[in-house]
């Protein structure tokens, strides 16, 4: 069977992203329920900006992970629930929450440094094999162009090019 998306190329590369970055969950997930760890694989993330940044309010947290402020809310919720973070009101505001890594936090994430993560990261390295410099930084440029110019802005400069 034809895969559509593929055949589309550019046109469709941002589905393809998801795509891969779904696969790459799903499998990293299967890799951790091996594991018999009871978390998400898409809340590594969080945690691993927790170990790398120290405690930040949940709007800092957002931005340093680059998601939405709810989807960082909700992460935070349900690993407090879990005892892996703790959510207190900020000294000086109490409207803002500020997240840090809780004692069973901290052991997971340093039990993760040492035997899961680079796992993970060796056998992402190995498929990407020979790509990893280039896709890399091709990854990044994308980034950093849709940073500078959001893909609606450069559809709107291509039609009015091409007219």
């Amino acid at each position: 069977m034809e895969d559509v998306l593929r055949s589309l190329g550019f046109l469709c590369l941002g589905s393809r992203m998801k795509r891969i970055g779904e696969q790459l969950q799903a499998d990293t997930q299967r890799v951790l329920d091996r594991l018999e760890v009871r978390i998400q694989s898409s809340q590594y993330p969080l945690l691993a900006a927790l170990d790398r940044l120290g405690p930040l309010p949940v709007g800092e947290l957002a931005l340093s992970l680059g998601v939405a402020q709810p989807g960082v809310t909700r992460s935070a919720t349900l690993l407090a629930e879990l005892g892996l973070v703790e959510v207190n009101p900020s000294n000086d505001d109490q409207r803002r929450r500020i997240v840090s890594l809780s004692r069973n936090g901290r052991r997971l994430v340093d039990q993760a440094k040492r035997e899961i993560w680079p796992s993970i990261e060796n056998a992402v390295a190995g498929l990407c094999a020979d790509l990893s410099g280039p896709l890399l930084g091709q990854l990044a440029a994308i980034e950093d162009r849709l940073a500078a110019t959001p893909l609606d802005r450069r559809a709107e400069n291509t039609r009015v090019a091409a007219s």
